[in-house]
């Protein structure tokens, strides 16, 4: 007679045990009482087969801190190429032969020309990014003369909320650039720590954490995240996002890694779709107090679940083009939200 192959009692309990664990987790983050590193770790490596109830937690959460409104953004490359950083991912790195566009400081008029881009499509925040070391170097004074005028014009001529994205600066800086106009600055830590010296040997973690101080320290608010699916670990990924925690920034663009030919990350296989949605919604859980924004590579990484970012915890997009790769058109992401009965956020 054939012996019908059974679970035992353990393997039975333990869908409903890992269940339960999420819900812990998600009474956690509603009472914004933070996560120990176990329980973080615990959370993403959990088996697929949770992923959707890990999303439905951190679905609530997002709406009982954010509700239903999402927070639009745009950007604007003002400076590219000529980096001397050897980032792996980036198409602007010295190690790179990606073929990025090369152009010194653009004019304010055409700042303000992205900005009204922008907020045409619902963005009430405009990033004025530029490539390079930062403005702490020999020689740079003249540039972030330049930068500061281009962002007291922007304040002048359009009411958006002001970011920038320039680098490596100190407290002084911050301070200038306040003064201009600036509301927030933004500045990605990349990926953890420990993983950092894979992706980038120019400059030091700790650099872009005393980057990241400085502007708090100035009163600006801090946009800082990272990229994924650079190699690093599960719990890489969560030491980045205990990292954030501990640095108390504001908002936190996910990136994940869209190889570019002709860098050191080129043949980087893609991470599964289910895979990106876990981490937006860990991080929820880790963050989830803080806006949680999707940048770039969502769309070819994410495809047809694209969608699911919101209900995986993020209350934040940018839409329009990135630095060096093309967005879809903002018309789709509006109609995605307003598809899933979501809001735009006006204030």
């Amino acid at each position: 007679m054939a012996h019908t192959q059974t679970r035992t009692l353990a393997e039975r309990e333990q869908p409903c045990l890992q269940v339960e664990f999420i819900r812990r987790m998600e009474q956690k983050a509603l009472e914004n009482f933070p996560l120990t590193w176990e329980e973080a770790v615990e959370l993403i490596n959990l088996d697929t087969l949770h992923i959707f109830d890990l999303i439905a937690s951190a679905n609530r959460v997002r709406r009982h801190y954010k509700g239903d409104e999402i927070s639009i953004c745009s950007i604007i490359n003002a400076k590219s190429g000529h980096c001397p950083e050897d980032c792996a991912f980036c198409a602007q790195s010295s190690t790179a032969s990606a073929g990025a566009p090369e152009f010194d400081l653009v004019e304010a008029d055409k700042i303000i020309e992205g900005a009204k881009s922008g907020m045409a499509y619902g963005a009430r925040k405009f990033g004025v990014v530029t490539s390079g070391y930062g403005f702490t170097k020999k020689g740079s004074k003249k540039i972030l003369d330049k930068v500061m005028d281009h962002i007291r014009e922007l304040n002048q001529k359009c009411e958006v909320h002001r970011c920038a994205s320039l680098g490596i600066i100190d407290e002084a800086t911050a301070l200038k650039l306040k003064a201009a106009g600036l509301e927030e600055y933004h500045h990605n830590l990349e990926t953890a720590r420990s993983f950092f010296p894979n992706i980038c040997a120019t400059h030091d973690y700790e650099e872009d954490v005393a980057t990241v101080r400085a502007v708090k320290m100035a009163g600006l608010r801090v946009c800082c995240g990272g990229i994924f699916g650079l190699g690093e670990s599960r719990e890489q990924r969560v030491e980045m996002a205990f990292t954030l925690r501990e640095l108390d920034v504001d908002s936190v663009p996910i990136n994940f890694l869209n190889p570019i030919r002709g860098t050191r990350m080129e043949n980087q296989p893609p991470e599964p779709p289910l895979e990106l949605l876990k981490i937006i919604a860990v991080y929820r859980m880790i963050l989830p107090t803080k806006d949680i924004k999707m940048a770039g590579g969502r769309e070819k990484n994410l495809r047809d679940l694209q969608s699911m970012v919101f209900a995986a915890g993020a209350n934040s997009t940018m839409v329009g083009n990135y630095l060096t790769a093309c967005g879809r058109p903002a018309e789709e992401d509006l109609q995605m939200i307003s598809d899933l009965g979501l809001t735009v956020r006006t204030t």
